[in-house]
């Protein structure tokens, strides 16, 4: 019965998808270049590891994971644009 609840808690693709589009649009926000970088990487990677996952109670399990990562990211955004540094970084001065 457990694993019903649990096929049932499954996302879809397209919730997924939103997920990691939501992740890659708050690492955009981050000032700092190192931050947003290593944001947008941390995300990639985490579901570049998770793409093979067939178990629907392991994809519930890794969308709740992303969803709580998400929240992080976004409270941290919110802190690092209050100290966000006054000189470009090095990598930013080349665009």
């Amino acid at each position: 019965m457990a694993s019903s609840a649990a096929a049932a808690a499954a996302p879809s693709k397209l919730e997924v998808l939103a997920l990691l589009r939501s992740l890659l649009r708050t690492a955009g926000g981050f000032h700092d270049y190192n931050v947003r970088e290593y944001t947008k990487r941390r995300a990639l990677d985490g579901f570049r590891h998770n793409k093979d996952l067939a178990d629907p109670s392991a994809v519930a399990a890794a969308f709740s994971d992303g969803k709580s990562q998400l929240e992080v990211a976004k409270r941290q955004a919110i802190v690092y644009s209050l100290y966000a540094p006054e000189v470009k970084n090095v990598m930013e001065l080349k665009r």
